[in-house]
């Protein structure tokens, strides 16, 4: 061929399969992370596989890929019970592929064979440093350390308006044998997908609003495939949720091991009703130690009110022994009253001898008290006699 002479696009693209053919006739196996992932109803799965820069996460490779759908129809379910997870962007994957080059439709990978350790050794690590990163900043058992309210009545429900598991919650609450009341409120967020992580964050900037207004925030999911739960273990919605001012109760319903939120978490229970029978169980708590409380009050009361009465029967017991003791002693100090009044008495004094006299009915205490010529009575213990002063005399004289 004439190195002037023009080769046509075909052409080139012919000699670049051709080439691709000879050189890469083998299968290899390529890890990537998944940029795109598209199921056709023909059962064909389409990818994009891309690989970034580790320190950048900038895009330095990118490739298209198809799984055809006799081979889809094996590696999807084989891929989903090795990991849990479905086939979705963001996973990283070990595929084996063989190298295809098309005339029309370019560069491509066909997809045989996946190596399911090889995704869940990524999410493994990819876990590990988000609960790494939360513990060396502090955060990660934050919320398990706030107390938890003696009384959850009022309850913040993140979960999906329309899923089993909200309804379950809901009804295992009001249909308590206990008769207690609950007030849980709906914050609506999807449950499953993409937007998961934003709409939990978006439900606890709301009730983060009004917290006065709520004691515990429960996150409830219900049943469903195990794959969808990849979006509870982002470093973003457990950060939120462990640093959140209220208990958290998460109810995801399943059986795994737990997400990044159920372990920042301030209680994990396995399913939505269980999460209900938590709020049940604390209320019950509480309302048994009222009981207990009660019955001590009334056994502290009981017990006063005998003690009481024992004391008043020993009082009625000896109350006639200590009256007539009382009176007796009464009595001895009347007589030594009586005693000392007696020895102090006039009567007394005239006994011993000496003798009272008055002037005109006034006791006579000083010589100045009567003059010459007037009439004395003196008193004895016997009797009186009357005199006349015929002359006085003072003790100055």
């Amino acid at each position: 061929m004439n190195e002037l002479e023009p080769l046509t696009l075909y052409s080139l693209n012919n000699i670049v399969r051709a080439t691709i053919n000879r050189d890469m006739p083998s299968r290899y196996w390529v890890t990537g992370e998944l940029s795109e992932v598209r199921e056709t109803a023909s059962g064909h799965c389409y990818i994009e596989l891309v690989q970034r820069d580790e320190a950048t996460r900038e895009l330095v490779a990118k490739a298209r890929g198809t799984i055809w759908a006799r081979t889809y129809s094996l590696l999807r379910p084989y891929f989903l019970e090795q990991t849990g997870e479905r086939f979705s962007v963001g996973l990283k994957v070990l595929l084996q592929v063989t190298v295809d080059f098309h005339e029309l439709y370019g560069f491509a990978l066909d997809v045989c064979d996946i190596e399911p350790a090889y995704t869940i050794g990524d999410m493994a690590r990819q876990k590990q440093q988000i609960i790494k990163r939360l513990t060396n900043e502090g955060v990660i058992d934050l919320n398990k350390e706030l107390p938890f309210p003696e009384l959850p009545q009022r309850i913040a429900v993140i979960s999906s308006s329309t899923a089993a598991g909200y309804g379950d919650f809901c009804h295992q609450l009001k249909n308590n044998p206990y008769g207690f009341v609950f007030y849980p409120s709906l914050f609506a967020s999807p449950m499953q997908g993409a937007k998961v992580e934003q709409g939990i964050i978006e439900a606890l900037n709301r009730i983060a609003e009004h917290l006065e207004q709520w004691d515990v925030v429960v996150i409830i999911r219900g049943g469903g495939a195990t794959s969808e739960l990849s979006c509870f273990d982002t470093y973003d919605l457990a950060n939120n949720c462990a640093q959140f001012p209220l208990p958290i109760i998460t109810g995801i319903g399943h059986q795994r091991d737990d997400t990044v939120v159920d372990m920042v978490a301030h209680t994990r229970a396995k399913t939505p009703t269980a999460a209900a029978e938590l709020l049940i169980h604390a209320m019950s708590a509480q309302a048994q130690y009222v009981d207990s409380l009660k019955n001590d009050i009334a056994l502290a009361v009981s017990g006063s009110v005998d003690n009481m009465r024992r004391n008043i029967q020993t009082i009625l017991h000896n109350l006639p022994m200590s009256v007539a003791l009382y009176l007796q002693q009464q009595q001895h100090k009347l007589a030594l009253w009586e005693n000392t009044v007696n020895s102090a008495s006039p009567r007394r004094i005239l006994e011993l001898g000496y003798t009272l006299t008055t002037c005109n009915g006034k006791v006579v205490r000083s010589s100045a008290n009567i003059a010459s010529g007037d009439v004395v009575v003196t008193h004895t213990a016997k009797g009186n006699f009357t005199s006349i002063v015929t002359d006085k005399k003072n003790d100055n004289e």
